[in-house]
């Protein structure tokens, strides 16, 4: 039965336009990336970075260089911003329609009811972020021949790798990512359960994000950058180290497992004790 609930969800979901505007943003985004570095001279910092330090440009000014140089401003910016938006309709959008009460009239505890719509979102992250790492490569690889990887971030990674290794390093970066899309959904989620309009519910969530990380650019906070969240859904870029810090990577991950359930659960909570159907 839950099964059946979760695909009527996934097809809800699925069916508004609005869920789509990430896909295609994040396209055109790449599209634009892309274009820009085939045709102009952005590429020369990267030249000059690798020639600088012993070596061959043209091996590692590559697909996948472009298409991880565009995976970080996306995955900073834009991802975020289309996981809010999904996020925050999940539940204050039905209330808002007037469906969710029709829907709690059926035998469903809310629980239930919540965990379902919860899955369906956890789902559409993951699509996400997957499209964003396929057609990443796919678009780079039109204009970019093979090559290493190189991944140079100004006081903070400096990484070279063969084709193989960095490939492999692309997508270990991109399942780490699922876990940062996975809970800024669900701090969306918290809000949509909230009795607000989904719009609000969205401009929390990000608020919540843009603070942590502006809070954490502070120089004089850098000493407190791990206890703010943002820290720790930047995560993903610790795949590109080298070595990966497997230590620092491992207490992230435990610790957003422990936001997501805190999220859920408060969320929970607080549908719970909401007066819908009156």
């Amino acid at each position: 039965m839950m099964m059946r609930q979760l695909r009527s969800e996934l097809w809800k979901l699925f069916g508004k336009k609005r869920t789509y505007i990430g896909f295609g943003m994040l396209l055109l985004a790449q599209g634009i990336v892309t274009l820009v570095f085939r045709y102009t001279q952005a590429s020369r910092g990267a030249v000059r970075a690798l020639e600088t330090n012993g070596y061959e440009a043209s091996a590692y000014v590559s697909a996948l260089t472009i298409a991880v140089v565009m995976l970080f401003p996306i995955a900073y910016i834009l991802l975020p911003l289309y996981l809010a938006l999904v996020g925050g309709d999940l539940v204050a959008k039905e209330a808002e329609d007037g469906t969710l009460r029709m829907i709690l009239a059926r035998p469903i505890s809310r629980v239930r009811l919540l965990a379902v719509k919860w899955l369906a979102g956890v789902a559409f992250s993951l699509l996400l972020v997957g499209m964003l790492g396929v057609t990443g490569l796919g678009l780079a690889s039109l204009f970019f021949p093979q090559g290493g990887l190189f991944v140079f971030v100004p006081g903070e990674l400096f990484t070279v790798l063969e084709p193989g290794p960095g490939l492999g390093r692309y997508a270990a970066a991109h399942a780490v990512l699922c876990l940062k899309a996975i809970t800024v959904l669900s701090l969306a989620f918290l809000f949509s359960c909230l009795n607000v309009k989904p719009a609000a519910a969205t401009i929390l969530a990000l608020s919540v994000l843009f603070v942590n990380a502006i809070l954490m650019q502070i120089p004089f906070f850098r000493d407190l950058q791990p206890w703010f969240l943002t820290y720790h859904l930047n995560l993903w870029q610790s795949m590109f180290a080298q070595p990966i810090p497997w230590w620092r990577l491992t207490e992230s991950a435990f610790l957003l497992f422990g936001f997501n359930a805190s999220f859920c659960l408060v969320g929970a909570m607080i549908f719970q004790a909401r007066d819908i159907k009156s």
